[in-house]
């Protein structure tokens, strides 16, 4: 993945980027892994508006990922890399010997041609997943499931890593991405490697219509806003009506913890995430 800038022929281009898709090989999708991707325009299962901030939007095609990985002892081969509009790292198109297709998360050094697989025993070689049993200490991860026989749900952006620092008994202690340490049973999967595109926290939108087309309405500040729409709203002038910053709905913000101590998977934290 490249980025590409633009001259400045116009205010907008002067900070448009964009990827320069040098790393797809393949333009359209496999049929048979698409589902619809309906809009929700910001409204729940009422039709009433519960985020003002969404809606719009280009229309997208849903790609059904492999997260779980369960297809064990089966090689497959990378057929292609291609872009995922709901995703931020690339997807690779993995054919399995028995002639399945299935979508996986590219990691940053596969490529076409490369054989996968899934389970025990296996090299350590990006794309392959493996209990974390197998996995030696050191070496960065993604695709990362919380509980064992589950979905991943960890370290699925761009360009991130975990990386698995020390195994005490049944547990493996891993370092995220947000520098949270916490602890893993060895059963749960993880594929190897750093997942691909780490660039994209570089690129900048540009321009205000660039955001339309993702699905993203005008944010108003809060501060700019009436008393009767925003608690912060109101007053003369720049004034923020004597209020501590906070959300709509009043929940405080600036330093306000709203995790729930009483949460199971707390137990499990080693060290917090940096502030």
């Amino acid at each position: 993945m490249g980025i590409k800038t633009y001259r400045p022929m116009t205010p907008s281009r002067r900070y448009y980027m964009v990827d320069t898709f040098d790393d797809i090989t393949r333009d359209k999708p496999h049929e048979s892994l698409l589902r619809p991707l309906p809009k929700s325009g910001g409204r729940n299962n009422t039709g009433r508006k519960t985020n003002k901030w969404i809606g719009g939007g280009e229309k997208q095609q849903y790609r059904v990922i492999d997260f779980l990985r369960d297809k064990t002892g089966i090689q497959g081969r990378v057929v292609s890399i291609e872009y995922d509009p709901n995703r931020t790292p690339r997807i690779a198109l993995v054919c399995y010997v028995d002639g399945e297709y299935r979508y996986i998360l590219s990691s940053q050094g596969l490529k076409v041609g490369d054989t996968v697989c899934a389970g025990s025993g296996l090299p350590i070689r990006d794309g392959n997943a493996m209990p974390l049993s197998e996995v030696p200490v050191g070496v960065e991860v993604h695709n990362l499931q919380l509980y064992p026989r589950s979905r991943s749900f960890l370290v699925r952006s761009a360009g991130t890593a975990a990386q698995l620092l020390n195994k005490e008994e049944d547990m493996a202690v891993i370092k995220l991405p947000s520098g949270e340490i916490r602890r893993f049973h060895l059963a749960c999967m993880a594929t190897v490697g750093r997942l691909s595109c780490p660039e994209h926290k570089d690129i900048s939108i540009g321009k205000a219509g660039r955001s339309r087309h993702m699905g993203i309405r005008p944010v108003s500040r809060a501060v700019a806003m009436n008393p009767i729409d925003h608690p912060m709203g109101g007053g003369e002038g720049k004034s923020s009506g004597g209020r501590h910053p906070c959300s709509e709905r009043g929940i405080p913000a600036k330093g306000y913890k709203t995790r729930n101590r009483k949460k199971k998977s707390s137990r499990m934290i080693v060290q917090r995430r940096r502030k």
